[in-house]
């Protein structure tokens, strides 16, 4: 998923974020292997992530990392927690085997309350997630 040109962006640590012309979220990792963050940094990260999302629940569209290691059980029930209360409804793009694995492992350890569904490009997440817009 490409940054448009013309579009306002937003930068949490390893992500850059940007809203598409039909309000959705879209999220694209930083290059390179994310840093490894506290609980104390993520809760930051989420306190500007509200900003962004001005304390809505927002529909996202998200590419995954390739570089991600999978999140101890901790982190995965504090993340989970944390994206709750802002996803309406969550598309994750990956064409990493590996990237599939961490998230049905996270989805599928703790399934979200939100419609969340992955894809292997763009098209297919924004025509899906458009129903919970």
């Amino acid at each position: 998923m490409e940054i448009p040109e013309n579009v306002k962006t937003y930068e949490l640590t390893s992500s850059i974020m940007w809203f598409d012309e039909n309000g959705i979220l879209c999220s694209v990792p930083k290059p390179g292997q994310p840093p490894e963050l506290s609980r104390e940094e993520i809760t930051k990260e989420m306190e500007k992530f509200r900003e962004i999302v001005n304390n809505k629940k927002v529909c996202m569209v998200a590419v995954s990392n390739p570089n991600s290691r999978p999140p101890s059980k901790e982190e995965r029930d504090f993340i989970a927690e944390q994206i709750n209360s802002i996803a309406k409804a969550m598309a994750i793009i990956t064409t990493s085997a590996v990237s599939k694995m961490i998230a049905n492992l996270f989805f599928g350890l703790k399934p979200p309350p939100y419609p969340a569904k992955m894809f292997s490009n763009e098209k297919d997440a924004k025509e899906w997630i458009k129903q919970y817009l």
